[in-house]
């Protein structure tokens, strides 16, 4: 029981590797505070598959681009759970398409959500964990915002911010006990990647020759939420089976 006692908040929750992750979590003692924008079935099954474990769950819908509403939903978590020990941001979207063909608005929304939205919940949480003198966050990046990848400049800008976010908070927070550092999916069988297809070819790419589980990176952030990892900070974790060496 790894987490035993302490809360995480997870955004991104409802489904996929947020899903995940809350599993992975709940299995190791964690009490959830989960975030969602939009999708309340859901988010309610994942609320009903982590509560099994004897641990304390909570929903928020929340849009993580407005700070208002993270702050607001912060609050309302330290006071249904008390102070807060991890962070994990890891919502996101996805719209991809050449540059040329790609709508500010989009741009915008991918940016907002995932790089936007890290800042926010890590602003809201901030004083929290300076006063404990201790916390974890671990950003969800991807391999696109290490090397980048055709189609997805949004999706790449947001991710190689995150983590130029994270060894910034790293730096900032590590003289208080507070450890900030990025996973790097590659790519993982989720809903985002549903309608993509891969053959043995497109599988070469990768040495261990499968695509990711969502489980794979919840094994990752569990590692760094975990005291296994209080002296690793401002680095980044890639899971991807080697595909972007």
């Amino acid at each position: 029981m790894r987490l035993e006692g302490k809360t995480a908040i997870i955004t991104g929750a409802s489904r996929g590797i947020g899903r995940a992750i809350a599993i992975r979590f709940a299995q190791e003692g964690a009490n959830l505070a989960l975030i969602y924008a939009s999708n309340d079935e859901a988010m309610r099954n994942v609320c009903n598959e982590v509560s099994q474990y004897g641990v304390k769950v909570e929903s928020y819908k929340c849009d993580v681009s407005n700070y208002e509403e993270v702050s607001q939903t912060v609050k309302s978590v330290n006071e249904t759970f008390g102070e807060v020990d991890i962070l994990v941001n890891n919502a996101g979207v996805v719209r991809d398409g050449v540059a040329f063909s790609i709508k500010e608005e989009d741009f915008d929304l991918v940016v907002d959500t995932s790089l936007k939205g890290a800042f926010h919940m890590i602003k809201a949480c901030y004083y929290g964990f300076i006063r404990r003198r201790y916390g974890k966050i671990i950003n969800i990046s991807s391999v696109s915002g290490i090397y980048g990848n055709a189609g997805q400049s949004n999706y790449s800008s947001a991710k190689a911010g995150l983590i130029g976010l994270t060894k910034s908070i790293a730096k900032e927070l590590g003289v208080r006990n507070i450890c900030c550092n990025a996973v790097a999916p590659g790519i993982i069988d989720t809903d985002m990647t549903s309608n993509i297809s891969y053959d043995e070819k497109r599988l070469e790419a990768i040495s261990l020759r499968r695509i990711g589980k969502p489980e794979d990176v919840a094994n990752a952030v569990l590692f760094l939420a975990s005291s296994e990892s209080d002296y690793i900070t401002g680095e980044v974790l890639k899971v991807d089976g080697n595909l972007a060496m």
